[in-house]
């Protein structure tokens, strides 16, 4: 299975341990709209958070592109707020987990 049917079947699942256990050690989430960073740990705080939330919601989850170095991913995500966005991720990997997520997002509604 790949790095990007791993992830989306813990997404699909609302499995937190399954997502984390793809991250790396030294994993970071960068943020360009606040311009902050999330270890995986602070990664791994915010999915338990959304795990069972209602309002949260991730539809149309697609793979773009994966090698050995990169996962590519498109989905569109709902939000409690009602809020919509189409957000594209970049999944850098190291030894088969990632290590570097960046996420590039557009307002829909």
């Amino acid at each position: 299975m790949s790095v990007f049917e791993k992830m989306k079947a813990s997404m699909d699942n609302e499995d937190t341990p399954a997502f984390m256990a793809l991250l790396h050690d030294d994993f970071v989430f960068v943020r360009h709209q606040s311009g902050t960073t999330m270890s995986k740990a602070e990664m791994a705080a915010m999915m338990t958070e959304m795990e069972g939330a209602t309002g949260w919601s991730v539809e149309n989850q697609r793979c773009i592109y994966e090698n050995d170095d990169i996962v590519v991913e498109h989905s569109v995500m709902t939000f409690p707020d009602g809020t919509r966005e189409a957000v594209l991720g970049a999944h850098s990997l190291k030894d088969g987990q990632i290590i570097r997520m960046e996420t590039g997002a557009t307002l829909l509604s």
